[in-house]
């Protein structure tokens, strides 16, 4: 179970790295804002500082759900599963926070927070048994 868990973790941290380059880097690029619900490039540039900053907090949950991983199986167990549970936990509470929003965020949410919430669950069951 732990490797199917360490699989769906692994997919969440690579989508918030990923998320990290749309908002940090390629924030300004139309096709990355139109997919944020962005209507014009005048906000995408106003908006860009905030994307930037939000950005690196997907960078550091995906690579903190990476090192988790990486500690995990590495016998530092217990490390390991503590990072890989907050950091997907947290990916999971920060989709619940994107749908706290609105409904129009339903999708974005269950993007952002099903791979993490499978493994945060698989993770903890393999690793209790």
């Amino acid at each position: 179970m732990v490797i199917a868990a360490a699989v769906f973790v692994a997919l969440a941290a690579a989508l918030h790295v990923f998320i990290f380059v749309m908002e940090s880097i390629w924030w300004t690029r139309p096709a990355i804002w139109r997919r944020f619900g962005l209507t014009s490039q005048a906000d995408a540039n106003t908006t860009r500082p905030l994307a930037y900053n939000q950005g690196f907090y997907n960078l550091f949950l995906g690579v903190g759900a990476a090192l988790g991983l990486f500690l995990y199986f590495t016998d530092q167990t217990d490390a390991g599963a503590a990072l890989v549970l907050f950091c997907t936990g947290s990916m999971v509470l920060a989709a619940i926070a994107l749908l706290s929003t609105g409904g129009g965020y339903l999708r974005a949410a269950a993007i952002q927070g099903t791979l993490p919430l499978v493994g945060f669950g698989l993770f903890l069951l393999g690793s209790v048994a």
